[in-house]
């Protein structure tokens, strides 16, 4: 199975977090705070990223552009940050940490014809943010191989030979190319095995989940390699664009969302020529668990292989 260095960083914040909890406890006990300041100062040390996401939220609301989406609402970011806040629960203290592994790449001896699934996970995740798409498609008896993009903050160009790998598995056994499906950073991570390998015929196209095709605002604060490349039109994300045919790009199916809290203005997620699609009233995470998505891709996997 695929090792994951950021479940073993993962797990000492969340035991970190823990600590502080039961330090938190002891303490306003100690000194017999009220109830509610001991509530209130309980859930700051155990959701510490939900300030950290209303700030996002804050920035997105600032910085929305009306188009192509229409602005988010109050409302429609209150819930968008709702669900992150539990999304973030699930998916950094539980999924990524623990469970990364939980389900197992699917590669069934009887799949030969049969279209699978390259996923690819983005910034600061590993295989165990796809757990629930993992279980799906292994119930459905659709072959996949979901990858650790290690390492964690190195150069997006050095995860070419691991998405290369991935594809190939899945060709070798179904021979049939695969569907690549990316959120976040990893659409860059296809984006740029394609250019690396000319690859347009091994995969049967892609589909990007809050892709920053054109950066990110928030990239401008990144302090790592990766990170720095996904600056709005920075020059790595301009020397990728400039090496791609631009039919290519038909071959992408970009879901994008007015309340994607990571990857703003919401146009950023978009591609020229492919067919882009917007999710109202989700943030970054949360997005991949849309409907939309797992019929898209459900579309895709159902085409008949040429």
């Amino acid at each position: 199975m695929p090792r994951s260095t950021l479940a073993r960083l993962q797990r000492g914040l969340g035991l970190l977090v823990l600590l502080l909890a039961c330090a938190w406890v002891i303490v306003s006990a100690r000194f017999e705070l009220a109830w509610p300041w001991r509530c209130v100062g309980l859930l700051l040390v155990l959701l510490p990223h939900a300030p950290v996401l209303a700030a996002e939220f804050l920035l997105l609301a600032r910085l929305s552009d009306p188009h192509p989406a229409p602005a988010p609402t109050a409302l429609q970011l209150c819930r968008a940050w709702l669900g992150e806040v539990l999304m973030g629960v699930i998916t950094f203290g539980w999924r990524q940490p623990w469970r990364p592994n939980a389900v197992p790449d699917h590669l069934p001896a009887t799949a030969q014809g049969q279209r699978g699934i390259v996923l690819i996970h983005g910034f600061v995740c590993n295989r165990g943010l796809w757990t629930p798409w993992l279980r799906r498609l292994r119930a459905q008896g659709v072959p996949f191989v979901a990858i650790n993009l290690e390492p964690v903050f190195g150069d997006i160009d050095s995860y070419v030979p691991l998405v290369d790998g991935a594809v190939s598995r899945l060709q070798a056994l179904t021979g049939v190319p695969p569907l690549i499906v990316a959120h976040s950073m990893g659409g860059l991570a296809s984006r740029a095995w394609l250019r690396s390998a000319q690859a347009d015929v091994r995969c049967a196209g892609v589909v990007t989940i809050g892709t920053p095709h054109h950066g990110t605002w928030l990239a401008r604060f990144a302090m790592t390699a990766n990170g720095r490349q996904m600056r709005r039109n920075g020059p790595w994300l301009q020397a990728l664009a400039a090496a791609e045919p631009v039919e290519r790009y038909a071959r992408f199916t970009c879901f994008f969302g007015h309340c994607d809290n990571i990857v703003f203005p919401a146009a950023t997620a978009m591609l020229p020529g492919a067919d882009n699609r917007h999710l109202a009233d989700t943030a970054h995470v949360h997005m991949i668990m849309r409907s939309e998505i797992w019929d898209e891709v459900t579309r895709r996997l159902q085409a008949p292989a040429v």
